[in-house]
């Protein structure tokens, strides 16, 4: 297997990205200054929640702000909302105590609880009863460009790739995808260059780049909200399937409180009755059913594919020590899937 290393694509990033990272720093800078109010370990009077938002304020804004005036109202605190694009952000300021509470996809889920004491909380079910979904690779329909294609290299194309900490943009196309196959993508591709879901679909449809990574969630939402776009667009690989996003919060939160965000999570949309279906309108405008009860077991198959990347990287780079460890941790890894229930 040969080496990607993620770093190198973190470097490459569009613009709008650079843009909209430096907007997050800003409204965290503004946080700061606030954050004496939430120290750890008392009630506070707010607390802030992120979310991760691949698609960017303006349209995740109205689907998430119901759920957060409902929260609000359960635990008797207010709920500010706090969107970004950028996993790393987003992380740090959870790790800063300027987030407390956030939705995250499952690599940056594993980032908050390495780094920033979070603890999960539950994960994300969809409208059909999944708690997974899969990578994709999309190209422009009618452009005939196949996987075999893609795979043959040649810097033929112009390829839009995820964050760097992106589970389906970026570490499952690398693990399931390229490496198993000993393609490095900066090799492959006349260029690659990094963006969010919704960006790179854009990209495709109007030919900027000729393939990108996506996943199946962002189909269902380029289809309800762009669908011009979302018909210029088809998918030409599926990944395994991942583990869903899921809600963490800091581990170090008043207990009462963590307890009544927890309850609040796992009983919304749940039970009869005209607020109940109302809730459950609320989330299937996020395409979910319900949040079900998780633990960061359930983020195992995400760390097997960072052990994965760990070690393809470490054997290119001629790292026995690194090479051994991610052996070690893979090991470990497998065996703890065969005897789970």
């Amino acid at each position: 297997m040969t080496a990607f290393n993620t770093q190198t694509l973190s470097r490459r990033p569009l613009s709008r990205r650079m843009v909209a990272m430096a907007g997050a720093l800003s409204l965290l800078g503004l946080a700061a200054c606030g954050g004496e109010e939430k120290s750890a370990g008392a009630a506070p009077t707010e607390i802030t929640f992120s979310i991760l938002s691949a698609e960017g304020q303006a349209s995740s804004g109205p689907l998430w702000e119901p759920l957060l005036e409902d929260m609000s109202k359960a635990i008797g605190v207010e709920v500010k909302p706090f969107f970004g694009s950028n996993y790393t952000v987003l992380v740090e300021a959870m790790r800063g105590n300027q987030t407390q509470v956030a939705w995250f996809s499952a690599k940056p889920m594993l980032e908050a609880i390495d780094r920033a004491d979070a603890e999960v909380i539950a994960r994300t079910v969809d409208i059909e009863g999944r708690d997974s979904y899969r990578s994709t690779l999309i190209v422009r329909r009618g452009s005939g460009i196949t996987l075999e294609d893609v795979m043959a290299c040649g810097r033929r194309y112009d390829f839009g790739i995820g964050d760097a900490q992106s589970t389906s943009g970026t570490l499952a196309p690398l693990t399931f995808l390229f490496n198993a196959r000993g393609v490095i993508p900066a090799q492959c591709f006349k260029t690659v260059r990094s963006a969010n879901h919704q960006a790179n679909a854009f990209a495709v449809a109007n030919g900027v780049v000729d393939v990108a990574t996506s996943n199946t969630v962002n189909t269902v939402f380029m289809t309800r909200q762009n669908p011009q776009i979302a018909s210029q667009i088809e998918e030409i690989w599926f990944s395994p399937p991942i583990p869903e996003s899921g809600i963490v919060l800091r581990a170090d939160m008043d207990p009462v409180l963590k307890e009544k965000i927890r309850a609040f999570f796992l009983g919304y949309g749940q039970g009869e009755g005209a607020e109940a279906e109302r809730q459950r309108a609320v989330l299937a405008g996020l395409n979910y059913s319900q949040f079900r009860a998780a633990d960061d077991t359930y983020l195992d198959p995400v760390r097997e594919m960072i052990a994965d990347q760990a070690l393809t990287e470490a054997r290119a780079k001629g790292d026995t020590a690194a090479a051994t460890a991610a052996e070690a941790d893979l090991s470990t890894l497998r065996a703890r899937r065969q005897v789970r229930p």
